[in-house]
């Protein structure tokens, strides 16, 4: 790459020379067109500034470690619930000796002290001013600004490796990686309401159709009111400031989880500084929704509120990071409930697949990763302008599990609810049929606006509208699939606590035992997901990417499971 100013090219120079081996083979490795939608340039970055960087190594299995997830995920496979070791997996992720030895002696060489990240060894991390990085690996790092937020990164539009380490290096990070917070996937502000009287199990009132609480949902899926935790736990993700409020939980259970204890709580997990202060004006909307509804909802299960704090340097908000620590732990949770995501186009085709391959490694040792599909219909992860379809991410994964909404007591699709194909992703073979099947249903309806042949997203729904919620000490109605998501998890997480007490192992990677078992869900077949100034897709019977296979019926669930 050219850098237009002398006197930065004259630093860089003299840097590479003080600092560093030159590397005249070197190979372009990454590179984006343009500065990405959103963000401005502001200039170069002073020399001096030091800069965390993380390199992944090329594991040395990654497709017998695919192998192995469908292995132990697949129903009718011979492994089928044998999941994975902490030890197994990291023998299909680490690198080879060679890599390792080859990428250790290049740093050595230019005189980089790295730290291993993660336990398989096929993450490393590293400190090194801008200088040096412009030399060794011929980039431009420049300061941008996030026109939205105002916040500054150093980043580059393009970066290079030694020709002898093609193949061995995966992606430097953050270099290319300009995307913006993770979204969080609640559509509009609380709606005040006064806290009523919860609705009594049994057959669905009609009340249902305009405030949803634990009863409403209990009486909709079947879902029983408790269980023995027998070792089952929930892990929810909690990101970009939002805290979790012991006070509105109280609250909550006190008004609509009579049955359980109104001084039942949960724990945390803190993770890049991340913190859960309890001030009610720190009270967030999407921290204690899903915390109401997994604690509120999975009577009797652990529940860990994670928050990850804004002292990541893994370049995507702490993403990988929660996933790296989890990696980590000896028995990380059973189940992982996410309500925030990216559009994927904001993401790095080299970011979204190392990410999604860690997901692989977690789901491999049996916990389902939780994520709801997004707010925007068609348009991506909330409603903006658009001319072609924006998947959302982690949504195309095709190791993830991704939620819809529906609204009603007679279930139809959600306006919002986000679906559709990944641009990144391939469709999994799991999908193949109901995916077929649908768009061959559909026709010419939106040709051109989506890639038929993506991983396609959600893989099933659950209600979505008019959840009640404390927060701040008042009582308040959401929306959003963000409410799908801890009620689908509190649901897995149910079900693997009958499990593991009947001697079962848990559900883990859930979706190739969803399209196995599409008759154990609620089909929905009305409605449709707008946006980019069309209808958007259609529900239809059997797979949809509005509503996915359906909404869980819980009893179906357990039979399925041979419970």
């Amino acid at each position: 790459m050219v850098i237009t100013s002398l006197f930065i090219s004259l630093v860089s120079i003299f840097a590479l020379a003080q600092a560093s081996p030159a590397h005249p083979d070197l190979v372009l490795h990454e590179r984006r067109e343009a500065v990405p939608s959103g963000f401005v340039k502001n200039g170069p970055a002073s020399p001096d500034t030091l800069l965390s960087l993380r390199m992944a190594l090329v594991s040395n299995n990654l497709p017998g470690l695919e192998e192995a997830l469908y292995a132990v995920s697949t129903p009718d496979s011979a492994l089928y619930g044998q999941h994975l070791t902490k030890e197994e997996v990291e023998t299909f992720v680490a690198p080879t000796p060679e890599t390792t030895a080859a990428v250790k002696e290049f740093l050595a060489a230019n005189k980089i002290k790295a730290t291993t990240v993660t336990p398989a060894g096929d993450w490393l991390s590293f400190s090194i001013p801008v200088s040096q990085a412009n030399g060794l690996f011929n980039a431009d790092f420049t300061v941008f600004t996030d026109e939205e937020t105002g916040t500054q990164a150093i980043r580059t539009l393009a970066y290079s490796i030694p020709s002898s380490l093609k193949g061995k290096i995966d992606l430097i990070h953050p270099t290319i990686a300009y995307g913006p917070p993770p979204s969080v996937f609640v559509p509009r502000p609380i709606s005040n309401i006064t806290a009523s009287v919860a609705p009594s199990p049994g057959a669905v009132p009609a009340s249902c159709n305009t405030e949803i609480t634990p009863a409403c949902l209990e009486a909709l899926y079947g879902i029983p009111a408790s269980a023995t935790a027998a070792g089952s736990k929930i892990g929810v993700s909690g990101f970009i400031q939002q805290f979790a409020q012991t006070a509105d939980l109280k609250s909550f259970l006190t008004n609509f989880r009579t049955d359980i204890p109104s001084t039942t709580t949960f724990a945390t997990q803190f993770i890049d500084g991340g913190s859960n202060p309890q001030s009610r004006g720190q009270a967030g909307i999407e921290a204690n929704l899903d915390i109401q509804y997994t604690v509120g909802m999975a009577g009797g299960i652990p529940v860990t509120f994670i928050s990850v704090g804004p002292d990541n340097v893994d370049g995507i908000d702490g993403f990988l990071d929660i996933i790296t620590t989890l990696l980590n732990e000896a028995s990380p949770p059973q189940v992982l409930s996410t309500s925030y995501g990216f559009n994927e186009p904001d993401i790095p085709s080299s970011i979204g697949n190392t990410l999604c391959n860690a997901y692989m490694q977690l789901g491999a040792r049996g916990t389902s990763i939780i994520f709801s599909s997004g707010d925007g219909g068609v348009s991506g992860s909330q409603s903006q302008t658009c001319t072609t379809f924006i998947p959302t991410f982690p949504s195309g994964c095709p190791f993830v599990t991704s939620i819809g909404a529906t609204t009603g007591v007679t279930e139809t699709s959600a306006s919002f609810s986000s679906g559709g194909f990944s641009a990144l992703f391939t469709r999994p073979s799991y999908q193949n049929t109901a995916v077929s099947n649908y768009l061959t249903a559909l026709g010419t309806t939106n040709a051109g606006k989506f890639v038929s042949t993506g991983r396609a997203f959600p893989d099933i729904s659950a209600q979505g509208e008019n959840f009640i919620i404390f927060n701040g000490g008042r009582s308040g109605l959401v929306d959003g699939t963000s409410c799908s998501a801890p009620l689908t998890s509190s649901i897995i997480a149910l079900l693997n606590a009958e499990l593991l007490a009947a001697g079962k192992p848990v559900v883990g990677f859930f979706n190739p035992f969803i399209y196995a078992n599409p008759s154990v869900f609620n089909d929905v077949t009305t409605g449709s997901n707008p946006g980019c100034n069309t209808n958007g897709f259609p529900a239809k019977a059997g797979w949809d990417p509005v509503t996915g296979v359906g909404t869980p019926n819980f009893p179906k669930l357990k039979a399925a499971f041979g419970l």
